[in-house]
């Protein structure tokens, strides 16, 4: 074949790949402004907490479909607890999705600032120790079996740090001073109930369950821990790749989001339902009417992340052995949450 002949070859095979390429990213029609296409399906992570409201209330009402519009899917995963919904992130099977704050920074800190994005806040509070109704000061915890969601997760880093400032030791085999048990938080319920542990440290709904339920005693709200009574419990994350290549995308998700906390602000008895209806479906129970109305009422649903307590959360993991050191500088993108507040005529969020 001669030279002429090669690049004819070479130039209809780079042809064929772009076609390919163009087909496989979904087309050139409709889709982002900014790296290409739409994608045909957005995967987003949420827990069935009540904490995650936002993803409820959002999903039940059809927001972030609204949003998406008719040429992308959203397809929904749950989680029981951040470093499983981190593991999904890395694996690429969610694109995004509501997590806690010490999660997110061991997902920053792994690697090494490149995975993912914090790109909005949603929920503050909701957060407290339950124990039995005999233990009523930190000592009596000694030799206490106390659970949490899972080894790393945001309650369990919140409970060994507070217990270490209280001047008792733990370890992540379960020894030490308090024997610090992660279970899922399905099974906290039934574990208390039998007296197979002694306290747990949960979010809303659990929490109030505890209470409500089986006669549990608050020993600590994590409120009274923090500055103003405010620290981040759950945010939205986006992976790095998936904002790079589609930020029309995530503006949607965050239009879809910055509507569903709206939307409980201004209907916060609706918006409870909704969750609730939410649940039911995820969980095949709802909750009783007593434990929604509490557990709602001990969370405050905002858009602002309180960046100011991510960097002491981070400064809490390491100090109980959970974390390296770790520079969250850039962790934050809050560009497309600011454009779409200054387009709703509210406030800008500091990334500070």
């Amino acid at each position: 074949m001669n030279a002429r002949g090669l690049r004819g070859v070479v130039a209809a095979m780079a042809a064929l790949a772009l076609t390919t390429l163009t087909a496989a990213c979904g087309g050139s029609g409709g889709g982002d402004t900014g790296a290409g296409a739409a994608p045909a399906e957005v995967r987003l992570g949420f827990f069935p907490n009540i904490t995650h409201a936002t993803a409820l209330v959002g999903v039940e009402k059809g927001l972030f479909a609204k949003h998406l519009g008719a040429g992308t899917t959203l397809k929904t995963s749950t989680f029981n607890a951040g470093p499983a919904a981190i593991e999904a992130v890395f694996s690429g099977a969610v694109d995004a999705t509501y997590v806690g704050p010490n999660p997110a920074i061991n997902a920053w800190s792994k690697s090494k600032g490149k995975a993912i994005k914090i790109v909005a806040g949603a929920a503050s509070g909701g957060v407290f120790l339950v124990v039995k109704p005999g233990i009523t000061t930190p000592e009596q915890l000694k030799g206490k079996k106390i659970a949490t969601p899972q080894l790393g997760n945001t309650q369990d880093v919140a409970l060994r740090y507070w217990l270490t400032e209280k001047g008792l030791k733990t370890d992540t085999k379960g020894g030490g001073d308090v024997h610090i048990v992660p279970q899922e938080n399905s099974q906290t319920i039934q574990t208390f109930a039998t007296g197979d542990i002694d306290g747990a440290w949960v979010p809303e709904p659990f929490a109030s369950r505890l209470i409500k339920e089986s006669g549990g005693k608050v020993l600590v709200d994590e409120r009274d821990l923090w500055p103003n009574k405010q620290f981040v419990i759950t945010h939205l994350i986006v992976r790095q790749e998936f904002l790079k290549e589609h930020p029309d995308t995530v503006r949607k998700l965050i239009e879809a989001h910055v509507e569903a906390n709206d939307l409980i602000k201004s209907d916060p008895a609706g918006s409870a339902q909704t969750a609730n209806a939410a649940l039911q479906k995820l969980t095949g129970k709802a909750l009783k009417p007593e434990v929604l109305d509490s557990a709602f009422k001990n969370i405050t649903f905002t858009d602002d992340p309180i960046a100011s307590s991510l960097v002491t959360s981070a400064e809490h993991a390491t100090k109980v052995g959970l974390l390296d050191e770790v520079d969250l500088n850039g962790i934050y993108d809050l560009k497309i949450l600011n454009e779409v507040l200054a387009a709703k005529g509210q406030s800008a969020i500091s990334d500070k």
